[in-house]
């Protein structure tokens, strides 16, 4: 089975061709392959197959091999894999997720893809949706007791749920520990993912990502498009900011004309391998 390891942002997936792959086991594969020591090592496993109602079709699976509703990273190095690969000429594409319809924008560069901007659709605010357990119409800046420490919350969907905590330090943050206890938390029945902001500027926030299914990681995208949203909510970003994660920036938009957020950021083949 042949595979291609990619990252965006120094998230990193091993992305199989189902178009001439066939995978009977994706949960169990995506364990296998994501083992930093015995494995391929990634953060997960995306297949990319066919589609009945978009371009292309992206499963995602977390280290965990739980499936995930989306990927913002994963999506881009999608929509580069298909066009340097020659699955497609068209640089406007949709994706089919488990999130819906994605639409993206592919900017080649001397015949291969670099950068990818990509529709991620418009936040979700309801508490029921995305969901959180807890009797309020939006979580913004709500204090919630993790037993014994307490936080201020903001939570987003972005077809997966997101709990955003603004703090003045991300680097003393335990996130082993902290990102674990709030991922599995009572209040998230579908568990969350948990993104820490250190605040620069108006136009500029740094973040450290613990992923629901994977840990933490260099970068997330969609947690990214929370964060601005989530920032905005709290009156501290503008609707246009560079969100920096460990792994890269990620350049975020939040438009008051159709409510959708996109983000734009790089698309990097790593390597090339075979499974026997």
């Amino acid at each position: 089975m042949k595979f291609t390891k990619m990252h965006g942002a120094g998230n990193d997936y091993v992305y199989i061709n189902c178009f001439e792959e066939k995978i009977e086991d994706p949960h169990q594969l995506a364990i296998r392959v994501s083992d930093r020591h015995k494995g391929i090592g990634s953060d997960g496993l995306v297949l990319i197959m066919p589609s009945d109602k978009a371009d292309f079709r992206m499963r995602m699976f977390n280290s965990d091999g739980s499936e995930a509703q989306m990927c913002g990273n994963a999506s881009r190095c999608v929509g580069k894999y298909v066009y340097d690969n020659g699955l497609t000429d068209k640089t406007e594409l949709t994706l089919e997720t488990k999130a819906g319809i994605k639409y993206l924008q592919l900017f080649p560069v001397n015949g291969k893809i670099e950068k990818v901007r990509v529709n991620m659709g418009e936040p979700i605010l309801e508490t029921a949706k995305i969901p959180v357990a807890l009797n309020s119409d939006k979580v913004i800046n709500q204090q919630v007791s993790f037993e014994p420490e307490s936080y201020n919350i903001t939570c987003v969907s972005m077809g997966n749920p997101h709990t955003i905590l603004f703090t003045k330090d991300i680097k003393s943050i335990p996130l082993e520990n902290t990102g674990k206890k709030i991922e599995n938390f009572r209040l998230f029945p579908e568990r969350t993912n948990v993104e820490f902001v250190e605040i620069i500027s108006q136009t500029q926030a740094n973040v450290r990502v613990w992923e629901r299914g994977a840990g933490e990681t260099q970068a997330c995208g969609t947690g990214a498009c929370a964060v601005l949203v989530a920032g905005v909510l709290n009156g501290i970003l503008e609707r246009n900011a560079t969100v920096s994660l460990p792994g890269g920036d990620l350049y975020i938009e939040w438009s008051p004309s159709d409510n959708c957020v996109y983000m734009t950021g790089e698309a990097v083949k790593v390597f090339e391998g075979e499974i026997y």
